[in-house]
């Protein structure tokens, strides 16, 4: 088998010469990790540039200067540095990932060659070198062993699996992992790039796709820039052939593209979603990318890892059946390897939960001196000490696999009553070790017995059970439930096996009608069958990291927003590739890297919260999209309207870039901090565009309503009074249509509006000193109105709200 082994890697037992080790790093390169250049900071800052909604805000920033404001000018191209240095910062971390995973590599590694062991520099590994490991070490590459005594090893930071793993000959170990006991000797198989931690990072490299919040901003701007293009040249052309000079033509026509365009959406995006992550930060989520703080909201799918993440992540004695207790304390901290150190318990999880479980500070076991053991393998599925306590005779303790202990017992300890044991007790103790392993639970017998002339291991005295497992967080149940009532799926995705992963399924409601299916039978199927069956399984046991990325990106083309959670560097190429990659706070580094969002606690339930935050956010958004959009509407077809009828436009430049400024200001910048919907965790998912078919329904009618108000009473005050009256007095009704609009806006929420109360206030009092006080009437080309013309204008104006009442029995 050894033989097998090394002849496949051209080997041998020897080890490589000196030679032939230098022959192949020059075949395969060094053991480290190979990163892609990364862009240097100079182009990832000039990249944010590179955006259909930033080339509007440039056009916007040119016309405003073109038609004298260059106060509005500045403000733009200080919102444009601004999310370009937002994004640039962001970028440059994401960088950090690969640098992150690369120190998680052995620096020095023991090695055979031309027969002589020595400690060389993990870089110079390579394929075929023979390894030597012991009890504290890492693998410094992927190993296939050729020699084991007793090797157990903890890979849970990349298969998931939270119990340590035995490994035999020709077993395989992952670079990295920690070498829990025993000893061992292995062929290094793969290096660099090509191992288990290699291909997570060239996984983790791939560009980020944008959030889906960035794709429906591009999408709008997109629109509304195709819309204002259309709507200039129309209204040129139109105003050319009714003989107004061209300079005033091309002025009008700058100004309404100014107000088309909304300017004021990346400040108002930014204002939004920071305050988010504020509130997120309050509740334990740190989000690392801004854009990401809604992508939660929109999310239809969790992908969460079990282990850490719906489970303690330690091995936890959760049953007993016990003959005799104090016996059976006694033989699980005498027959345990573990440790327990300020706290902490050190060694195998198993042996870890045994002796936490019967932990006893006041008991002194000091006069009980270890004379013997007879280790743990998986033949023997046991494990014996054999200890002297003064002039007594030396006692056996054991411990192990149930049918194991069982069929080495001759006698039962009841409670110091030692008798025969029965077919009748047998078969009882049998039925328990089944309940016990029907719930996935890690089933322990123990036994002992006073050293005699015969095998250690025979006629040994049965004295009970204990079961086991990594129980699941005591808030993972309701946050799943909360999940579900707000039409969210879980789906655990999970290293442990299948008996294991369906029960803490079971137990938290995660599986209910749903399938668990392993990776060997996730390998079975294509991408076609794959892709009809996805949304059908709740439940993936024994994946390996690939795999997760292939659930996350099938997910995905189906039409979910995926979430995926995780804490170990397995977890990073999926964090990575899912619409929000969700890291635990005492995750690796490389997961927290490859994450969008951190959750400081490690709790699911604080995922919840942040999903409720997100879908606020969401709302939050469109409510301003919303409002804007319904104002630019408004103006333009307020402008096509009196430039059809023949009449003269009855806004200047100046006062459309005053509607665009002072409707892009308070009241939209308030609309970003109303409070949650009262259902807002109640209703499915949102993945629509921002503005669907009935929002801009709900906006085209709106701003029909506005634009015949504000031609009404433009048309009464021309017959009425002079024409710089009427432009003021049209000018003003156009304005209070806005702060009307804007409390159309508002969230059915428990929480206070004061925010947009407030920023009503201030607009309506700007409005009012632009038209009263000299100076600013010689620069917007206002006049003085009187009292009945603020009659005749709130009353026109607060049409919008009846429209918008009368729209909400429509349209539903």
């Amino acid at each position: 088998m050894t033989s097998d082994i090394l002849s496949k890697y051209e080997t041998s037992k020897n080890g490589l010469t000196e030679s032939e080790a230098k022959t192949r790093l020059e075949k395969y390169g060094f053991n480290e990790l190979i990163e892609k250049k990364p862009k240097s900071p100079v182009v990832l800052f000039l990249e944010q540039f590179i955006d259909v909604l930033i080339g509007l805000l440039f056009v916007a920033s040119v016309a405003a200067f073109i038609v004298g404001d260059v106060l509005d000018s500045i403000v733009i191209l200080i919102a444009i540095i601004l999310n370009a240095i937002l994004g640039f910062i962001q970028e440059y971390r994401s960088q950090k990932a690969v640098e992150t995973l690369k120190t998680l590599i052995t620096r020095e590694a023991i090695v055979k060659r031309d027969s002589k062991v020595r400690k060389i520099d993990s870089k110079y590994l390579t394929v075929g070198d023979i390894v030597i490991l012991e009890e504290g070490d890492k693998a410094p590459a992927d190993l296939m062993l050729i020699e084991s005594n007793d090797l157990n090893v903890d890979e849970s930071y990349l298969t998931g699996e939270s119990e340590a793993v035995e490994k035999m000959v020709e077993d395989e170990v992952y670079m990295d992992s920690n070498i829990i006991s025993g000893n061992a000797v292995g062929v290094v198989s793969k290096i660099g790039m090509k191992t288990s931690i290699g291909e997570i990072a060239a996984a983790i490299q791939e560009e980020s796709e944008d959030t889906p919040l960035q794709r429906k901003v591009a999408k709008l701007g997109k629109t509304i820039s195709a819309i204002s293009i259309v709507v200039c040249i129309f209204v040129f052309i139109l105003e050319l052939s009714q003989g107004i000079p061209i300079v005033e033509t091309f002025m009008t026509a700058v100004s309404l593209a100014v107000a088309a365009v909304p300017e004021g959406l990346p400040a108002v995006l930014t204002l939004t979603l920071a305050l988010g992550m504020q509130e997120m930060s309050k509740s334990n989520a740190i989000v690392k990318r801004l854009l990401s703080v809604e992508t939660l909201g929109s999310c239809s799918v969790i992908c969460s890892d079990k282990t850490g993440t719906l489970t303690e992540n330690r091995m936890t004695v959760t049953e007993t059946f016990l003959f005799n207790e104090e016996m059976t304390s006694l033989i699980g901290v005498l027959c345990n390897n573990a440790v327990i150190n300020n706290g902490e318990t050190i060694g195998d999880p198993t042996d870890g939960a045994i002796l936490k479980h019967f932990h006893d500070e006041s008991r002194d076991l000091s006069d009980y001196v270890k004379v013997n053991e007879i280790a743990f393998n998986s033949n023997r599925k046991m494990m014996s000490v054999e200890y002297t306590l003064g002039d007594e005779n030396n006692t056996i303790y054991s411990k192990g696999a149930p049918e194991i202990i069982l069929d080495k017992c001759k006698y039962i300890d009841d409670n110091g009553t030692i008798k025969i044991i029965t077919p009748e007790i047998k078969e009882t103790v049998s039925k328990k070790v089944g309940e016990m392993a029907g719930n996935a639970l890690r089933t322990i017998g123990f036994a002992y017995k006073q050293k005699d002339e015969n095998d250690d291991e025979t006629d040994l005295i049965f004295t009970g059970l204990l079961g086991m497992m990594d129980p699941p967080k005591k808030s993972a149940k309701k946050a799943v439930k909360d999940c579900k009532n707000a039409g969210i799926k879980v789906v655990m995705i999970t290293g442990d096996h299948e008996k294991t992963a369906r029960a803490i399924a079971r137990d938290l409601e995660i599986l209910t009608d749903g399938k668990v299916i392993t990776g060997a039978q996730l390998d079975e199927l294509n991408d076609d069958e794959y892709f009809k069956v996805v949304e059908d399984i709740d439940v993936y046991a024994r994946v390996r990291p690939s795999q997760k990325v292939r659930i996350v990106e099938t997910l995905k083309a189906k039409g979910h927003i995926v979430s995926m959670t995780g804490d170990g560097v397995n977890d990073a190429p999926a964090l990575k590739k899912a619409s929000i990659g969700v890291a635990m706070g005492n995750g690796t580094d490389v997961a927290h890297e490859a994450s969008d969002m951190i959750i400081q606690d490690n709790n699911f339930a604080t995922i919840v919260k942040a999903i409720e935050e997100g879908r606020k956010i969401y709302d939050n958004i469109k409510r301003f999209v919303k409002f804007q959009v319904s104002t630019n509407v408004g103006a333009i077809i307020t402008i096509i309207g009196t430039s059809l009828l023949n009449l003269p436009i009855p806004f200047s430049p100046v006062q459309l870039l005053w509607i665009n400024i002072v409707m892009d200001g308070p009241p939209a910048q308030t609309l970003g901090m109303e409070g949650a919907e009262k259902d807002i965790m109640k209703r499915k998912p949102e993945n629509g565009d921002i503005l669907n078919r009935k929002t801009i329904s709900r906006i085209l009618v709106l701003g029909l309503v506005m634009a015949i108000g504000t031609i009404s009473l433009y048309c009464y005050q021309l017959s009425v009074s002079n024409q710089a009256k009427a432009m003021t007095v049209a000018f003003t009704v156009f304005v209070i249509y806005q702060l009307f609009n804007a409390l159309n806006c508002k969230a059915d929420s428990d929480a206070s509006s004061r925010y947009l109360y407030a920023g009503i206030a201030i607009s309506l009092i700007l409005q009012v000193l632009i038209i009263y006080i000299p100076q600013l009437q010689m620069i917007f080309r206002t006049t003085s109105i009187d009292l009945i013309d603020w009659v005749l204008i709130i009353i026109v104006a607060f049409t919008i709200i009846i429209s918008e009442k009368v729209l909400n029995r429509v349209i539903k």
